[in-house]
Parts: structure tokens; C-alpha cells; sequence
């Protein structure tokens, strides 16, 4: 698989789907779900110039580690004790992807919408914890040092779930009033459609091509672990 990938005789959308499934994840079990990782960072052009590099995140970084947020998670790592020397030192309290993560994306599609209420005890989670606009998910990554998630496959390839065509009612947000309906899109995706045709795009555009195996370091290989993983930020509790 990997020569294939090397002589690009499969794209890198196939690549990640086929290393997630040697990694054990599976469609069948959300608390290993398959992870795809967020490759843009700009959701607020008019117009998405693949040919700019600075579109694109920095891949040889956890999706937590932000310019920002290099200083909190060292410190974090630096200064941790575990009194009873159970828990090792880490850079993220939470996960890249996890069974909550995975219901958050796809609330508006059944079995999903069911799971999320089930989990939030019978009712859907407040509006503004809502998955409700792909520009606002970015900003919250980049804003709070505590959310570390990546994609799912699902942003790569199945628009209906950016739509809310089984009509749930979502609440609204607290300080702008705005009904949670359909996923806001970036302004350079005009329709559920465009958005994937252009994410897509992205992900087999040639700058990640060059990137990605930075990326799959990171999850998939040696800097998961040990001093490489310490070294890279990417330590997990």
C-alpha cells in the first residue's frame, strides 16, 4: 500500500482510509472511528487558492499545538506530577478523536442524532456546543487549548451531513440568537456539495501530497510515543 501511495497509484484519501484500517479503526466502533486530519486553515476567503501554501495547517503539528498554545502545553507537560505515580506527563488531557467527537460531527444524521441524545441524557446538548459552522469549529480549535479534535472521513466525501434535512431542532446560540440549522459553510463553499468538492480537492492538492506523511508521523507512526512523541508535542493523557 504504502509504494502504491509512494508511485501514486492511489490517492491520499484512499492511503488514510486504508492506514486507519491496518490501525484497527473501524466504522463499527465510534470510540475508534476512522481520524482524517484538518489540512486547511482558511475558512474565511472568498475564493480557495489551493496554490497558496498559506491555506493549508501545518501538518507536522498536533492539531493542538497552535503557535499559541505550544507555550501551555509544554508547561503542562513540564510541571505534572501524578502523586501517586500512576499517570504519566502529558502535553492533552483529551483526545483527537473519541466516540463524543464523532457524534458532535455527525449530529444531524441518524444513528448518530439518537447516540448524541442518549449520551447527553435524553435531550440534545446546548446550542452552543453544537456542531454548527465549520469557520467557528477552526477558530474554537484555535482558540481553546483544551480541543484537540481532527476530522472524520466523512468531510471528505458525504455532504448530507453538513445538512439538517431531518429537520431536529437544535436550539439557538445564546448571544447571537441564530437558529442551529444546516452546518455553516466557509464563504468559499457555496453549497454541502462545493464544500466537499473543494475539501477534497484539497486533500489531493500537491502541497499535502508533500505534507501528509508528517501528519500520519503523528498518528500513525513513530512520533506517537516516547521521546519522539515529547519531542513533536503530541503526548496524550
Amino acid at each position: 500500500v504504502f509504494q502504491k501511495w509512494v508511485n501514486r497509484e492511489i490517492s491520499n484519501f484512499d492511503y488514510l482510509i486504508q492506514l486507519n484500517t491496518m490501525a484497527g479503526r473501524t466504522y463499527n466502533d465510534l470510540a475508534q472511528y476512522p481520524v482524517f486530519p484538518w489540512i486547511l486553515r482558511d475558512y474565511t476567503s472568498e475564493e480557495l487558492d489551493l496554490n497558496n501554501p498559506a491555506v493549508f495547517r501545518d501538518l507536522s503539528k498536533p492539531i493542538g499545538c497552535s503557535v499559541v498554545f505550544i507555550k501551555i502545553s509544554f508547561f503542562r507537560y513540564e510541571n505534572f506530577e501524578d502523586p501517586l505515580g500512576m499517570i504519566d506527563k502529558f502535553h492533552y488531557g483529551t483526545h483527537y478523536s473519541n466516540a463524543a467527537g464523532v457524534m458532535h460531527y455527525l449530529i444531524r444524521v441518524e444513528p448518530f442524532t439518537t447516540l448524541h441524545i442518549q449520551l447527553q441524557s435524553g435531550r440534545f446538548d446546548c446550542a452552543d456546543r453544537q456542531f454548527h459552522s465549520i469557520p467557528a469549529t477552526w477558530q474554537a480549535l484555535m482558540d481553546n487549548p483544551n480541543d484537540v479534535k481532527e476530522l472524520i472521513p466523512e468531510f471528505f466525501y458525504f455532504p448530507e451531513f453538513l445538512e439538517n434535512q431531518n429537520g431536529f431542532n437544535l436550539g439557538q446560540l445564546q448571544i447571537s440568537k441564530e437558529v442551529v440549522n444546516d452546518v455553516v459553510l466557509p464563504k468559499w463553499a457555496h453549497s454541502p456539495e462545493d464544500f466537499i468538492y473543494k475539501h477534497r480537492k484539497a486533500l489531493e492538492s500537491e502541497y499535502v501530497s508533500a505534507h501528509l506523511h508528517e501528519w500520519i508521523d503523528l498518528i500513525f507512526g513513530y512520533k506517537q510515543r516516547g521521546p519522539a512523541a515529547v519531542e513533536a508535542l503530541n503526548v496524550f493523557y
